[in-house]
This record gives C-alpha cells, structure tokens and sequence, in this order.
C-alpha cells in the first residue's frame, strides 16, 4: 500500500480520467483480493480485519468533519469526503498483526485477559470522539495499557527457536512503524494534517501515541480469533 500511494503520487499522469484516489482505491481492493485468493490471510482474519477496516472508516468521517485532517484530491469513490481507500490503511495494520502473529508462531507469558484488553480497546475508541467535546483522558490509557501489557511477555520464532520481548515494547515498536508509514502517506498526500497544505513537514510526534492506542484496537481483535497461547514452560 505504502508502494501504492508513494508510485501514484510520484508516476500518476496528471489529467487522468480515473482520479488517482479512486486509482489507489481499486488497486486495495485487488490487493485484498489477491491476499484471499493465495491464502496469505485466511478468510476469518479477512472478517476480523474489515471490522478494524469498518471502524477506521467511521473514525475517518469524523475526524475529517472535525478538521482533524483532510484529502486534499477530488475522487468518486468517497462516503461523505473521506475516499474509500482510506479504510484500507487501517486494515493493513490488522492485516500485518494477523499475519506476523501466525508466521512467527506467538506465544505468551501472562497474557492479560481479553475482556480487560477489550474494555481498554473501547475506551481508546470512544476517546478518539470525545476528547473533541470533553478532557482527553489519553494518559489515562497509556497507563491502563501499561498496567495490562507491562507484566507480559510476546515469544515468536524467527528462526528455529524462540525468543522474548516485552509485550509493550513489541506493541511502541509497531507504533513508530506505522508513524513511519504515515510520513510517507503524507508526503505522497495520501492525506495531509492542518500546516502541511503549504508544504510537507513530518507527522508530529504526538501522532505516536495515537497510533499505539488505535493499534491496540487492532492487537485485541486478532487476539480474538488467534487465541492467544501460553508459552511453554520450557522456553528461556
């Protein structure tokens, strides 16, 4: 996807009767499609990740009615001003925690219980409409999340044995990598933020933290469907 918006933003002929978004938008749906058909993502990751693809799309009508960002390029395939493809940003975060989850065989060591990571997720979720009319209680859930993930650890096999890593630590670093992407998304004005109309300036740190709690979203989701398992006593 990453190679999608940078490729149309860079080659894309100007004039084109196919505006480049809706261009973007028929090229995810393909790559989903090719995801299915080759059994990359099975079909009960595919439901569990258009939900995270649902969600974001309501989020997205949102935050763009409230000035939050906006997508600066005319398009056909939109629902209120917010262009279908951006759906499927937000499902390529589900679609990497599903995949990597099942390639390097995660296990864990105290996991916490999903009802309290579910309970977390719809905090987050809800956060991110209300904190435009009441307090933001974002460091609230930083803290909650530390206090579920600080105690766990993630085990996965990237080669022939296992290995560890703090739980939160695996979640911050997948964080600063969709920051990353994000950078990109912007420079290639896939979306852009208030100030960056006039010209590119990175994404504000500040968006890290919000990327670690929507992922989270995503974690719980999957969680749902790759039942977590506890690690074998015999790791070290």
């Amino acid at each position: 996807m990453l190679a999608l918006l940078l490729g149309t933003f860079l080659f894309y002929p100007e004039g084109a009767r196919l505006a480049r978004y809706d261009f973007i938008t028929l090229m995810a749906v393909m790559i989903q499609i090719l995801l299915l058909l080759t059994k990359l993502e099975s079909f009960e990751e595919f439901k569990v990740i258009l939900a995270f693809h649902i969600i974001g799309t309501v989020m997205e009508i949102f935050k763009t009615y409230a000035g939050s960002w906006v997508y600066p390029e005319v398009s056909v395939l939109r629902i209120m001003g917010v262009p279908l493809f951006s759906g499927f940003m937000y499902a390529c975060v589900g679609s990497y925690i599903a995949r990597v989850w099942r390639i390097f065989n995660f296990e864990f060591t105290r996991f916490p219980p999903l009802k309290w990571q579910a309970l977390l997720a719809v905090l987050v979720y809800v956060n991110f409409f209300t904190h435009h009319y009441v307090p933001d209680i974002r460091w609230g859930l930083f803290a909650l999340s530390a206090l579920l993930y600080g105690p766990a650890l993630i085990w996965f096999k990237p080669d022939e044995e296992h290995r560890f890593m703090p739980l939160i630590i695996g979640l911050l670093l997948v964080a600063v990598f969709i920051w990353f992407a994000e950078n990109i998304a912007t420079f290639s004005k896939a979306w852009l933020y208030p100030g960056q109309e006039a010209g590119w300036h990175m994404v504000s740190l500040a968006k890290l933290g919000s990327w670690y709690l929507l992922m989270i979203i995503s974690f719980v989701l999957v969680a749902y469907i790759h039942r977590p398992i506890t690690a074998r006593k015999s790791y070290k």
